[in-house]
């Protein structure tokens, strides 16, 4: 697929996806690489602009340049969006109690420890979720000890068992709570799998994921 052909597919997935307003979104390819610029009305606009453009075939990579501004109803007081995600990340089962979020100028960072990264991962949904919020860090740390070995093994099994993925084309490896995952697959999508696959194996903190994208 040539650079045009590329944005005008990226451009497409934009204005498909209800998630989105994609008016204000600018879309640039080169060599595979897309650049998504302008501007979103949310960080949960922002994040679902990425995931759109990632999923389109023959995209290697993402270069998230979107601005959030904020509509005047979405402005909100520090203190109101924190007391917002305290609240949320209570009432979600799926995020412990060890979890905090501190919120500066409509930037959120969590902090805390726990024991699986979908834990990291649902207390994010809930911060990017959250009215007012411009941008999340998350510094949430798991605190299971796994041994490397069985990280790689349990991550290679569940790779082996997707179906959109050829589990014979990505190595997997691990040194002290990161994964390394390397190899090839067809679509900036199934990079993305595999890299969900390996957060949701219990001792992983961090996954460095250097699969190479080769479309078809």
């Amino acid at each position: 697929m040539d650079d045009k052909a590329l944005q005008e597919a990226v451009i497409q997935e934009l204005e498909w996806d209800p998630q989105l307003d994609s008016a204000h979104i600018g879309v640039a390819a080169k060599d595979g690489a897309v650049t998504l610029s302008g501007h979103v009305s949310s960080y949960a606009e922002k994040r679902a602009a990425v995931e759109a453009a990632e999923r389109v075939a023959g995209v290697v990579a993402v270069a998230d340049e979107l601005e959030v501004r904020l509509p005047s109803s979405s402005i909100r007081d520090d203190s109101d969006i924190a007391e917002s995600i305290a609240h949320s990340l209570r009432s979600n089962v799926s995020v412990p109690d060890s979890v905090d979020a501190e919120v500066r100028d409509g930037y959120v960072t969590l902090r805390g420890k726990v024991n699986w990264s979908y834990q990291r991962e649902a207390a994010e949904r809930v911060a990017r979720t959250t009215l007012g919020v411009k941008g999340v860090s998350n510094l949430i740390t798991l605190k299971a000890n796994v041994k490397p070995v069985q990280i790689e093994r349990r991550i290679a099994e569940a790779i082996k068992r997707m179906a959109n993925l050829d589990s014979n084309q990505i190595t997997v490896t691990a040194t002290d709570g990161t994964v390394h995952l390397r190899g090839r697959v067809h679509s900036w999508y199934e990079k993305r799998l595999a890299e969900q696959e390996a957060k949701s194996a219990p001792g992983v903190s961090k996954v460095d994921n250097q699969i190479t994208v080769v479309p078809v």
